[in-house]
């Protein structure tokens, strides 16, 4: 219950008092973050439901969105304090789901498209694969990532073949 501070210092983002912690009983050393609260907010669910503002659901929906993409932890941490704070500097404590959900759109459209996509498909409660394509046309990504600029010509033309995983390129020389 009681320990001792050993080095105390602010997070890479400023936006946590980040300590180094030991316990005098078994010598056992461990890290705290302490982050200042300026209010307690609250969501409002769409179905009217209130809610407690909880940073770690917060964390945990944006962990899912981004899990196995190239992203550094530290660029999620970021984003998420600045998630939080945009949400403590609106001025109300009661604050919609919808804005979140808004607020955590935009900062994963700037950081990873694919992680954009993912946590859309659950916000937007996509149905079908109908769903993505028209989002994707909607915020015009459809396009978005083909080598050559846009150009799809190579999917449509008949004439191109195409190999898949285990197939090999017999030429006229192969003894097959």
């Amino acid at each position: 219950m009681e320990t001792q501070v050993k080095d105390s210092r602010p997070s890479e983002d400023g936006a946590a008092i980040r300590r180094r912690r030991s316990c005098p009983e078994c010598g056992g050393r461990f890290t705290t973050f302490e982050r200042v609260q300026l209010r307690d907010l609250v969501i409002v669910k769409r179905s009217g439901r209130r809610t407690p503002f909880d940073r770690s659901k917060l964390e945990r929906s944006i962990a899912v969105a981004v899990r196995k993409r190239p992203i550094d932890q530290e660029r999620i941490d970021r984003m998420v304090s600045g998630i939080v704070r945009q949400l403590e500097s609106l001025g109300e404590t009661d604050i919609s789901s919808e804005t979140v959900g808004d607020l955590v759109m935009k900062a994963l459209r700037s950081l990873d498209v694919v992680a954009y996509v993912r946590y859309a498909s659950v916000y937007r409660d996509f149905k079908e694969t109908q769903d993505f394509a028209n989002f994707l046309g909607d915020e015009g990504l459809s396009d978005e990532g083909l080598a050559d600029g846009g150009s799809n010509d190579e999917v449509d033309d008949p004439h191109v073949i195409k190999r898949g995983l285990g197939e090999q390129d017999l030429s006229s020389t192969d003894d097959a």
